[in-house]
């Protein structure tokens, strides 16, 4: 492969960019895969590790309008929000929340069920495949309520097995069985059974990024400046030259709107921004594996630096100072479930890209030949990666998706 030309051109290097590029370089095709920094240092670096089977639940539901109360007081762990960008996005917002209709869910449920399947078949496969199969875990993950929440884990539980996906209800004495070491404060348990999760998305991203250039595809480092069409082919403008490519894939996460503007697309691009923050574990108080504490509005996980705790969603700017409101009313609550010592580290700030539907958009730009759209996985971005990148991979050599990508179609919103 020359130095400034390929076949396809993958702009982004986290989860879904990575995983895009290794798919079309596996389907034979020249691939440079092009990020600021360096493969899984932004967005993917920074979740729960959570290769996840039941997200099949789209952040705005039926059971939102229920929640909305509490939410709008802006005071609850699960969600805060920045009134100025409410006003700002009101758009957004209104769709956001038309899109909770009950007569939305099941498409999108099912949709959801289609990426979620075909991606933990390839995170399984590329994982060992990477040489770092030692850091997934297949001890599902739970989610734990401290409240009586029996009718609310059961009504989740049926609608898991409606897809076939499966899952344990489990008491108070279950958990304990379960989780050994953690203070037995939770009454009602789901454990996900078919979930895994790995303790270092970060660098589960780097590995499959070597896998790709082991493949013979090209990784640079490099700031981007513009895409530009020019007859049957593009420019990829970088801070210092070209390349040349039939295709461009833009896979940038919460910087993808602003590279396609100047094409004229205009993308209702929101941002779920998250926090976390690691801390020492206690070598006799072990953790098995993610806990989501539902009432608490956080998730406790096991990681390769010790205990991460990760805060819940964010609606504000992209670029907005941090506030780390969220995270610090949780991590004592955290610290009441299982112990663990002093933080280590910085806290960590990603931004999540979310469409209105809270579906991603995985497809063809509607005006632009071979431009290729891989972003909007939203809080599940790390688990549904892969399958995003092997569609995209799919379609730009003429075979069909892995699963129906119809749902994620750019052209529904631009």
């Amino acid at each position: 492969m020359s130095e400034d030309k390929a076949d396809v051109v993958v702009l982004g290097a986290g989860i879904v960019g990575v995983s895009t590029a290794y798919a079309a370089r596996q389907r034979g095709m020249s691939v440079v895969l092009i990020d600021r920094r360096e493969p899984g240092s932004e967005t993917s670096y920074g979740n729960a590790g959570i290769i996840s089977s039941g997200s099949i639940t789209p952040l705005n539901n039926p059971s939102l309008w229920e929640a909305l109360p509490k939410y709008l007081t802006n005071r609850h762990p699960a969600l805060r929000w920045n009134p100025l960008w409410a006003v700002q996005n009101a758009n957004w917002v209104a769709r956001f929340l038309a899109d909770s209709a009950a007569s939305r869910f099941r498409p999108r449920a099912a949709a959801l069920h289609g990426l979620i399947g075909a991606s933990a078949r390839l995170h399984r496969e590329w994982i060992v495949k990477a040489e770092v199969g030692h850091r997934i875990r297949e001890t599902g993950w739970l989610k734990a309520w401290r409240s009586d929440a029996a009718a609310v884990a059961k009504q989740e539980q049926a609608l898991l097995a409606e897809y076939g996906i499966a899952s344990e209800l489990l008491d108070r004495q279950a958990i304990s069985a379960l989780e050994p070491d953690i203070v037995p404060l939770y009454k009602v348990g789901l454990l996900h059974t078919q979930t895994a999760s790995v303790d270092s998305p970060g660098a589960v991203v780097k590995a499959y990024a070597r896998m790709f250039a082991s493949a013979g595809g090209d990784v640079r480092q490099s700031d981007i400046k513009a895409i530009v069409p020019e007859g049957d082919h593009w420019r990829v403008l970088l801070a210092a030259g070209e390349i040349s490519a039939r295709h461009v894939v833009v896979a940038l996460g919460p910087w993808s709107a602003e590279i396609l503007r100047p094409l004229g697309y205009r993308v209702p691009l929101a941002f779920e921004r998250g926090y976390h923050r690691e801390f020492k574990p206690n070598p006799a108080r072990s953790l098995r594996r993610p806990i989501y504490d539902i009432d608490g509005g956080f998730i406790v996980t096991p990681m390769e630096q010790g205990i991460r705790v990760t805060s819940g969603v964010e609606l504000t700017g992209r670029d907005a100072p941090s506030s780390f409101a969220q995270l610090d009313q949780v991590v004592p609550l955290a610290r009441g479930v299982i112990e663990f010592g002093d933080a280590v580290g910085e806290t960590w700030r990603g931004s999540r890209p979310t469409l209105p539907d809270s579906l991603p958009m995985i497809g063809p730009a509607p005006r632009h030949a071979g431009l290729w759209l891989a972003f909007g996985n939203q809080h599940i971005g790390f688990t549904t990666g892969p399958a995003t990148g092997a569609a995209i991979a799919a379609m730009i050599s003429g075979a069909a998706a892995p699963y129906d990508v119809t749902p994620f179609a750019p052209a529904r919103y631009i």
